[in-house]
């Protein structure tokens, strides 16, 4: 089943047309690549998407509804949970007091996220749960961000270049907590620069180029195509 669907969607920032025409599906149950080098459009895409930098034309659906220039905080009500590239974690608080203000206001839905189940898909937060957001190392920053998102219960989790600033094994460990998430139900929309975590995770992947969609197929059908590698991926 399509769970999100963009069709033509022309995005700017003021007079700069970054984004030109790009029509992609992501399917339930999913993780969904959007590659590309640093500066290609996957960040002003997923801001798009979550109405942040909504299109100035084309259509966004989610679940077959137009969701389309609808704001920030409707499009995180319906389903949509987003984790930026800067993880914006509120420093000044405990890693409990994060999950907390992650959940959402009259949210009664038992078999969602909580902490405790927070807790056991990340051990390190809850052992450093009374720590300040001051206190985490980039990686445990990443898990908050991400954890922080899951406790507003999102049928959709966009991810914004996570594993930029992590070490390989902190990546690794990424990658094992998307693979989780995709057993648990959440489907993935995943904008990023690494073709080793992409691989990793992946079942379908797109590639932006200068805005515009370049490649689209799965992870093998990729792999094993070394010019689209080496023409939009290397660096």
């Amino acid at each position: 089943m399509i769970l999100l669907e963009l069709e033509n969607v022309h995005i700017s920032y003021g007079r700069s047309h970054i984004i030109f025409g790009i029509s992609f599906d992501v399917m339930s149950g999913n993780v969904t690549s959007l590659l590309g080098r640093n500066g290609v459009g996957k960040t002003t895409t997923v801001r798009g998407i979550m109405g942040i930098t909504p299109p100035f034309s084309g259509t966004i659906k989610f679940e077959g509804e137009e969701i389309t220039r609808r704001p920030p905080y409707v499009i995180s009500r319906i389903g949509i949970g987003y984790v930026p590239e800067d993880k914006r974690i509120f420093r000044s608080l405990k890693v409990w007091e994060n999950l907390k203000l992650g959940r959402m206001k009259n949210q009664t839905d038992v078999a969602g996220w909580s902490i405790e189940r927070i807790y056991a898909l990340f051990p390190i937060l809850k052992e450093r749960s009374h720590s300040w957001g001051t206190q985490l190392s980039g990686g445990e920053q990443q898990m908050l961000a991400i954890a922080r998102t899951l406790m507003g219960n999102p049928k959709l989790l966009l991810l914004d270049e996570p594993s930029q600033g992590l070490a390989p094994i902190l990546q690794r460990r990424l990658a094992g907590t998307i693979r989780t998430l995709r057993q648990e139900g959440i489907t993935v929309l995943l904008a990023e620069q690494s073709l080793r975590l992409a691989s990793e995770v992946s079942d379908r992947v797109h590639i932006l180029e200068k805005g515009v969609l370049r490649f689209e197929g799965t992870i093998d059908e990729l792999n094993a195509d070394e010019r689209i590698k080496r023409e939009y991926l290397a660096v």
